[in-house]
């Protein structure tokens, strides 16, 4: 019993260890508006629900109609809360300028602007470009609370925010590139996106 009774503090003491080191200590922006739990039925049939983008009426695809738009990667990741491989996604070592949206959607995410290299292996931004497209969601599918990021009108699962980002915001949003799309300087005005250009102007 003793015996037993020591493995399971070093069990315990192992997964609180873990935790501590792959979570830090998390806050919510009080500017974000929290909505959705972390329950993939929550996600689905959410297509029957219009919303609207910069004013565009947006319906969200069927799941017949996202397993034919996305990859399966895509799809598990924006409509299963999964999570790809770190250091080896398409946007993690991106340094070109220009803006990331919802894979899904399209609505305005993320800015090259506040993109950081975190050495995490995901795409690492200090903030959204727009704050407003961004829900931050309670989730405690694993040893700790953490915070989710998920994209308003899409429901996209998108990936995690912490604090322990650099000034001014002290946040990093890691988000998994399999949710977003990256619209270069030079296409924003072409891709319907030109609102943003004098984000980059020198």
């Amino acid at each position: 019993m003793v015996k037993e009774c020591k493995m399971y503090k070093i069990l315990v003491l192992s997964i609180l260890l873990a935790s501590a080191f792959f979570f830090p200590l998390l806050i919510v922006s009080p500017a974000k508006e929290i909505g959705f739990s972390q329950n993939s039925s929550d996600t689905t049939d959410s297509h029957i629900h219009t919303t609207s983008i910069d004013g565009q009426a947006y319906i969200k695809p069927t799941e017949e109609e996202l397993r034919k738009k996305l990859t399966p990667l895509q799809y598990q990741v924006t409509q299963e809360n999964g999570t790809e491989r770190p250091f080896e996604n398409e946007y993690w070592n991106n340094k070109k300028q220009g803006i990331y949206v919802d894979i899904v959607s399209g609505e305005p995410l993320f800015s090259s602007l506040d993109k950081y290299d975190s050495g995490t292996g995901w795409p690492s931004f200090t903030k959204p470009l727009v704050s407003e497209n961004i829900l931050e969601v309670e989730d405690r599918s694993l040893f700790a609370v953490r915070i989710e990021v998920r994209s308003k009108h899409a429901n996209s699962h998108l990936g995690h925010v912490f604090n322990d980002g650099p000034p001014p915001s002290g946040l990093r949003y890691c988000i998994n590139s399999a949710s977003l799309v990256f619209i270069p300087k030079e296409d924003l005005e072409k891709k319907g996106y030109g609102q943003y250009l004098e984000l980059f102007e020198e």
